[in-house]
């Protein structure tokens, strides 16, 4: 019984493809065309899917021709030509997903693409913190910064390569902002490191010392 099923089976799909069995039929349908057909009428690069057809992956259409014959580097390949999806041709000969720019255009840091709606340029990288750009006959440096020009420092400023320094005047201490300058209170030091032998008045930056009733200030301003 399980082979008379079988061809039975077999015997019903042969009836499907042989012209006056007796599969059915739907009139009208037109057949596909062929893969290879469709490829030709619409150019090279071409691939098709249950929506439609489009170019396949890596490349795009032609302005000129409307085909799919131009070749995607989403790297870019800055002097060089895409010759091939992911692949350039540089002006020295290498090929690559993408082409070195050339060294020194703009000055020791490089380029980077600065790119708009009209269109992209190449322009210099930002000068690291403390450092700024200076046009030089050799190209576009980077130059240290005076920092100390623009008054940064409550009180002393002294410039480094690349930084500066703030510092402040007798009688005061540097504040945790690294700018400013506070005032020290002499008169607040420990009992044997005392500013003064009897009495003492803290004032900006310094301090003033007094005796009690009895005693005189002597020359050092400290004892009575």
């Amino acid at each position: 019984p399980v082979m008379l099923l079988e061809l039975l089976f077999q015997a019903a799909c042969v009836s499907l493809f042989i012209p006056g069995g007796q599969g059915r039929v739907y009139p009208g349908r037109k057949k596909p065309p062929s893969f290879a057909v469709e490829r030709r009428r619409l150019g090279p690069h071409v691939c098709f899917s249950g929506f439609g057809s489009g170019c396949c992956p890596g490349w795009m259409l032609s302005p000129g021709s409307g085909q799919c014959t131009l070749p995607l580097c989403p790297f870019g390949c800055g002097n060089g030509l895409c010759i091939a999806p992911n692949l350039c041709s540089c002006p020295d000969g290498e090929q690559g997903i993408t082409c070195p720019e050339p060294a020194g255009t703009c000055g020791e840091y490089g380029c980077d693409l600065s790119c708009n709606h009209g269109g992209c340029q190449e322009v210099a990288r930002v000068c690291p913190l403390g450092f700024s750009m200076v046009e030089t006959s050799n190209g576009i440096r980077c130059s240290d910064t005076d920092e100390c020009l623009a008054t940064p420092c409550q009180h002393r400023c002294k410039n480094s390569i690349g930084s500066y320094r703030c510092s402040c005047r007798p009688g005061y201490h540097l504040h945790g902002n690294r700018h400013s300058c506070v005032d020290v209170n002499e008169c607040r030091r420990p009992g044997e490191r005392r500013a003064c032998q009897h009495s003492c008045h803290n004032i900006p930056g310094s301090f003033q010392c007094s005796c009690r009733p009895g005693y005189r200030l002597s020359g050092d301003r400290v004892s009575c």
